[in-house]
């Protein structure tokens, strides 16, 4: 029995949506476990129909269908189950088909992916049918299974692995392209690919938070060195920033980089206390533990937000972030990533994945926060 799809039907019903359109490629490999579609191609779709009653393909209830042509047809019908596959040729456009389907089912109230149609989509979409409304199902994601959190800790190993093999390689004259490269093939020799193309700042490019590689060169000694980078095994994405100091790190940067570690630190304490306590957890009051540690320290606000949640994609539910409604909850796995950005002088970041358990939370990126020098 597919327990995904059971929930998605209640929460179909409970928006009173008795057919849901899915598009986005995470949310299909969620739903039936096939990863090969391409996030640039439209090239399938589900269709969800929620039936307070019957059993239909395994799963009391629901009714799913995988609507997708000929390159992949024979490959779902080896791997996927509880959906009927539909395929699409030139006698049988997806438009046709979902018209169809619809009809035939008796859908009256078609959900849809809104973050993720295009406005051309839509308007073929509002071409066949009359009521279309918004539903995400992102929230169903956030909560992860034991085997995702699994999946999403030997990503972690493999990413702790990557950051030691490139402290190796940061020497004079290498540039940031080549450490970015360096990551990218270590990870790809363990069988495993990058969850999004490493960022690799050194110096002053360390105070843009999400620098494009260049081809600067480590010159001389005393630079900063700000690595993020990701995995992705099994579908899962991992996800960490160490910033290291290339020679002997000076007083203003040491400041820098305490100040981002304790304030790291005291938002997992109070992510530790409220759990002992057991009260409701909400994202942004974390996200704000660290933010005002940082700026009572006479440094400037965090750009962007503490944290986010990780997992068939590398930024999900929940957000941690000033304006953020989540509640934190037991089997979330997020990131707690404070940093501080000076424009001319440079930037220090710490990312860790943690999850949240019954006793609090519990790092999943494992190797050392404590300041490096090279």
């Amino acid at each position: 029995m597919n327990n995904r799809l059971l929930n998605l039907k209640s929460l179909m019903l409970n928006k009173n949506i008795d057919g849901l359109l899915i598009s986005s490629v995470p949310n299909i490999t969620y739903l039936t476990g096939f990863s090969n579609f391409s996030k640039d191609e439209r090239e399938a779709f589900l269709l969800i129909v929620a039936q307070p009653q019957g059993l239909t393909h395994g799963t009391p209830g629901v009714l799913g269908y995988i609507l997708t042509d000929g390159r992949y047809s024979e490959a779902v019908k080896k791997q996927v189950k509880d959906f009927e596959l539909i395929e699409i040729s030139s006698k049988l456009s997806f438009g046709e088909a979902i018209k169809n389907l619809t009809q035939k089912n008796n859908i009256k109230r078609l959900g849809f992916e809104g973050h993720n149609i295009s406005f051309l989509e839509h308007k073929r979409l509002s071409k066949y049918f009359n009521n279309i409304y918004h539903l995400s199902i992102s929230n169903l994601r956030s909560v992860k299974t034991p085997d995702e959190i699994s999946k999403i800790e030997k990503a972690c190993e493999l990413g702790d692995k990557a950051f030691e093999y490139v402290l190796k390689k940061i020497k004079e004259g290498i540039s940031e392209k080549e450490i970015a490269l360096e990551i990218e093939f270590f990870i790809k020799k363990q069988g495993a690919n990058i969850s999004f193309p490493p960022i690799v700042a050194f110096g002053k490019n360390s105070s843009v938070p999400h620098h494009q590689a260049s081809d600067q060169r480590l010159t001389a000694k005393d630079q900063i060195v700000l690595l993020d980078f990701g995995v992705k095994l099994n579908n899962y994405c991992s996800d960490m920033t160490r910033t290291v100091f290339f020679g002997s790190a000076n007083a203003e940067f040491k400041k820098m980089y305490q100040t981002v570690l304790e304030a790291q630190q005291k938002a997992i304490q109070q992510l530790n206390n409220l759990t002992m306590k057991q009260l409701a957890i909400k994202a942004s009051e974390i996200d704000k533990i660290a933010r005002d540690y940082i700026t009572t320290k006479g440094f400037p606000t965090i750009p962007h937000s503490l944290g986010h949640g990780i997992g068939l994609e590398v930024h999900e539910s929940p957000r941690l972030s000033p304006l953020s409604k989540d509640i934190l909850k037991e089997n979330m796995v997020f990131s707690i990533e404070p940093g501080i950005y000076i424009p001319g002088f440079g930037g220090v970041r710490i990312e860790d994945l943690v999850v949240l358990g019954k006793s609090g939370p519990r790092f999943l990126t494992r190797c050392s926060r404590e300041l490096i020098e090279l």
